[in-house]
């Protein structure tokens, strides 16, 4: 080989070995240590990189929990487990939090909400909501799209056959990115334990609600009236529900007209009067079916086909002669509104 080539060869050699055995040193000297806890860490978060937790991705969160900028109970996704898994990293003690889902408050599907024009633009909730506030003659319905199906990092959410979102609740992590997602807002987060809610958003007038749709909210007020727990009021012609004081017990959907109301418990328990009845009328008064009979001091009977387990009968007995018959419990179907 001529010297004309090899030693051209030798000074990019020397070159590169000295370029990177300086970079090496460099390396070396400035680098950054890494607490060996945010390894701990981003092995026990889950790895959606939803950025709920207000930091860019999973490891920005572990950096974060580990400069104590961040509390152990931040990644909604991981939920208690995680939250007690990072505590045991950082010896710290994680508060435990309330389970959160989505609900979706829309109940109008293509066979119950009507539409005011035929649209051929994108697939996009967002985009449809830009020409003329959307395709639905209710200005507050759900477009029926998917922007939150698309976003949910989890899969649990999925179009049911009827257009409107439905939630797996178990799947549900309650990380709110189908919240954000929503540009009609009508996608919330309530506790898990949550079965009743409303499943509407309007604020129109009865009127214009009853020509939009058939399963909105009227602003009646009858729920409001017949809550035990006073946990309902009407404010903007919308039954708005105080969810510290709700307990679930069905009433105001039994009575809602529109059935606006869900109730998402399918199997509630029936009461039972015993012997111990002394036929003070106090379970025939607050019984909101009207499935309770009886003479004054005598046994009352329970109307097991009209009784719809509210358990109203339950808590006021005086001398605890009712029982809750059967199992308190429910099923979301995976295609289409319950």
């Amino acid at each position: 080989m001529s010297s004309g080539i090899l030693i051209p060869i030798l000074s990019v050699g020397g070159l590169g070995l000295i370029f990177g055995v300086g970079l090496a040193l460099a390396a070396k000297r400035f680098a950054v240590k890494v607490d060996p806890r945010v390894e701990k860490i981003l092995e026990a978060l889950p790895g959606a990189n939803c950025g709920v937790c207000g930091y860019p991705g999973c490891s920005g969160f572990a950096e974060a929990v580990v400069a104590g900028k961040a509390p152990v109970n931040g990644c909604v996704p991981g939920g208690p487990a995680v939250a007690k898994t990072l505590g045991k990293i950082m010896g710290k003690e994680a508060e435990e939090g309330i389970k959160k889902i989505a609900f979706v408050q829309c109940r109008g599907g293509k066979d119950k909400a009507k539409g005011k024009f035929s649209y051929q633009g994108l697939e996009n909730c967002g985009a449809a909501s830009l020409i003329s506030g959307g395709p639905k003659a209710c200005r507050y319905g759900c477009l029926g799209f998917g922007d939150c199906v698309k976003v949910c990092p989890f899969g649990a959410i999925e179009m049911g056959e009827d257009g409107i979102p439905v939630v797996d609740d178990e799947k549900c992590t309650g990380c709110g990115l189908c919240v954000q997602a929503c540009p009609r807002g009508i996608i919330t987060l309530l506790p898990f334990s949550q079965k009743v809610f409303v499943g509407c958003v309007s604020k129109d007038r009865a009127a214009v609600v009853k020509k939009a749709c058939a399963v909105g909210c009227i602003g009646c007020g009858i729920c409001a009236k017949k809550c035990p727990q006073g946990a309902i009021t009407i404010k903007d012609n919308y039954a708005w529900f105080d969810y510290n004081k709700c307990t679930s017990c069905g009433t105001c959907a039994y009575v809602c007209p529109t059935k606006a109301i869900v109730d998402k418990v399918k199997a509630r328990p029936k009461a039972s009067i015993g012997t111990g009845c002394t036929g003070c009328g106090i379970c025939k008064e607050v019984c909101p079916a009207k499935a309770i009979s009886g003479e004054k001091k005598s046994r009352h009977q329970v109307d097991m086909d009209k009784c719809i387990g509210c358990g109203l009968c339950f808590e006021k007995c005086p001398v605890k002669a009712i029982n809750m018959v059967g199992a308190l419990g429910w099923v979301e179907k995976k295609k289409g509104v319950a």
